[in-house]
């Protein structure tokens, strides 16, 4: 079992590093979570501390994630999670998507099979994506993206929608997986708790850097 790997820690709040092919929290199956090993992880600190859930990341998505360490900041931080929270990715697309920037507007469904999906008449939750270009292979393009909602796989029916999904993403159309996982890191959370303003990044998975870099 991987260490628990700690980005930031005070009396409020833990940021971690998850890993992809980790849940974050338990989807009924016995597999180790990202909120069991924090939770241990204070616990062993002192038996009486606890751990809350604030938001998640998808299983196969890397990155930052912050949990609380009361009900009281878990409540102020989740109740205006997207007014507080700045959440940034990095994303590995397939092909040449063709604009440098954008914003993609998306009405999401979910299907029996728990898949969400773009609807085509505006119905569903609303979300927004944006996006900037940050370096372009001969076969992919490597997108910096902000997120003004939180909805459960936006990320990845944006770009799905797109008809350039994420590499490693066959559940939303990807036929390539050069890297092993999901192409989909959470790089950056910057929020402000109590007028003080915080920023964290999770350094790139090994596998991202040589897509990166500028050639």
């Amino acid at each position: 079992m991987k260490k628990l790997d700690i980005i930031y820690e005070d009396k409020n709040i833990l940021v971690v590093n998850k890993p992809s092919k980790m849940l974050t929290i338990s989807d009924g199956t016995n597999a180790k979570t990202l909120y069991e090993m924090a939770r241990d992880y204070v616990k062993k600190k002192h038996k009486s501390n606890k751990i809350f859930i604030v938001h998640r990341l998808d299983k196969d998505t890397s990155g930052v994630v912050l949990f609380a360490k009361s009900e009281e900041i878990k409540k102020k931080l989740q109740e205006h999670w997207n007014e507080l929270a700045n959440r940034e990715y990095i994303a590995i697309l397939e092909g040449n998507l063709k604009e440098d920037r954008g914003v993609i507007k998306n009405y999401l469904l979910e299907d029996r099979t728990h898949k969400v999906y773009a609807s085509k008449n505006k119905r569903g939750e609303y979300a927004e994506t944006h996006y900037e270009v940050i370096n372009r292979t001969n076969k992919n393009t490597v997108v910096k993206v902000n997120i003004k909602t939180g909805k459960k796989n936006q990320i990845r029916v944006a770009f799905a929608s797109l008809n350039h999904p994420i590499i490693g993403d066959k559940k939303y159309g990807s036929t390539t997986n050069p890297i092993k996982r999901l192409g989909l890191h959470a790089y950056k959370l910057a929020i402000t708790i109590d007028n003080k303003h915080f920023e964290w990044e999770a350094k790139l998975p090994s596998g991202f850097t040589q897509y990166c870099k500028k050639r």
